[in-house]
């Protein structure tokens, strides 16, 4: 698994909702990429901070713009 595909799939995890063949590959990911954990543990805290915010309570324009933002995030 690459950095992109990870970031990719970190909802999914945090979700629970991998299947055990990509759960393996995303913590075998993990274990070895440290701006991975970061972004992982960056994710986590965000959750922690905001809870969780009902679709609808985004604009379709702001919803674009998160996005956007974090697929230009670049790892370490």
């Amino acid at each position: 698994m690459d950095c992109d595909e990870f970031v990719e799939l970190v909802t999914a995890f945090l979700d629970g909702a991998l299947s055990e063949a990509d759960e393996a590959r995303f913590v075998e990911h993990l274990t070895a990429c440290d701006g991975c954990e970061v972004y992982l543990e960056q994710f986590r805290q965000t959750i922690d901070a905001l809870g969780e915010l009902p679709a609808a309570s985004l604009s379709g324009p702001a919803r674009d713009q998160l996005l956007a933002a974090f697929r230009g995030f670049k790892r370490g």
